[in-house]
Formats: structure tokens, sequence, C-alpha cells
């Protein structure tokens, strides 16, 4: 599952996502993330999981009770993070996350976003990597653009990276330190 996580994020990343889309995808095996890294050459990193979607939302309240009191999901608490200008709620769907996003301050990378959607919608894929400093090396050397220079402690205590929506298939992906 890694190396097609791999194998679809660089695809998207180096532009070519809908001439991927149009070829013959190969059988899928289950494989470990050693076995994955070892499919591309020369890696020294491999992705993991997905570990949450990210949904920008203009009532966090209200988008809070939906997920809890509609569809029944465990939600965190509201969480502030001042230092990325977002407040976060974590809805837990079992095998992965949804992060629910809202502007904190009016500088907020989300508020411009909310400028743009009115209603929300999905901000970002997030995907672990085994090792976060060789994934961002790899990377630039690749010429992926990132949104800063190096990675920054993320929601989760580890350490993240944001990737530049045009140069992974108009997608925002954010890589986590697993």
């Amino acid at each position: 599952m890694a190396q097609v996580l791999r194998a679809a994020v660089a695809a998207a990343c180096a532009g070519g996502l809908l001439s991927r889309l149009q070829a013959p995808v190969p059988a899928v095996r289950a494989s470990s993330a050693s076995q994955a890294s070892r499919g591309v050459a020369g890696a020294v990193w491999a992705l993991g999981r997905l570990n949450h979607v990210a949904i920008a939302v203009p009532d966090l309240e209200k988008a809070r009770a939906f997920y809890r009191d509609v569809l029944g999901a465990q939600v965190s608490e509201v969480s502030p993070l001042p230092e990325h200008g977002v407040s976060v709620v974590f809805v837990d769907l079992g095998n992965t996350k949804m992060e629910l996003l809202h502007p904190l301050g009016s500088d907020s990378p989300i508020a411009g976003f909310l400028q743009k959607n009115k209603a929300g919608g999905m901000h970002h894929v997030c995907i672990e990597v085994d090792d976060i400093n060789a994934a961002v090396t790899d990377l630039k050397e690749k010429k992926i653009r990132s949104l800063s220079d190096e990675a920054k402690i993320g929601a989760h205590g580890k350490p993240v990276i944001f990737l530049h929506p045009k140069d992974c298939g108009g997608v925002l992906v954010e890589l986590e330190q697993a």
C-alpha cells in the first residue's frame, strides 16, 4: 500500500496526473514500508498511511456537531493552534481521521481559503512518511516545492511539511513524520 501511495504522490507531483489516470493500473499487493522503499531506486524514505483529510469549515462548532450528533463519530474538543493560525477538531473514522479547520486570526491561511470557498471544502490530505527529513531533501532534489523551507511541528506534535499544490496535481499534500 505504501508503494502505491508513494507512486500516486510522485505521479501527481510530477504534473502528469491525467495521463497516469488513463494508464492501466498494476495489481496491488500488500507490502511493508521497507519493501516499498526498495521499489524506488535510491529511496531513503517511504510513504506510510493516510493520516487525515483536512476540511476547512466556516463554522467549527456546527461542523463538529454534525459529525458527532448526526453521524455519530468520535469528535475531539476544539484545539487552537495559534502558531498555525487555525483551530482544529479531529473526527476519528477508525482507519483514518478528518481534520476540521477553522481560521484563528485574520491572517490565517484558512481565512483566505474560506474567502474563496464560502461553504468550506477539502483543504489538504496528510500522508505519513517514515523519515520526514529524508523526504524533504529528496523532494527538493526532485524540484517539488514546499510551502516552507523545513518541517515544522504540526497539530499532532510531529514534524510536518506541506508540498505546493502546483507541483502535486492541484492537491495540497501534507507529509507528517510517522
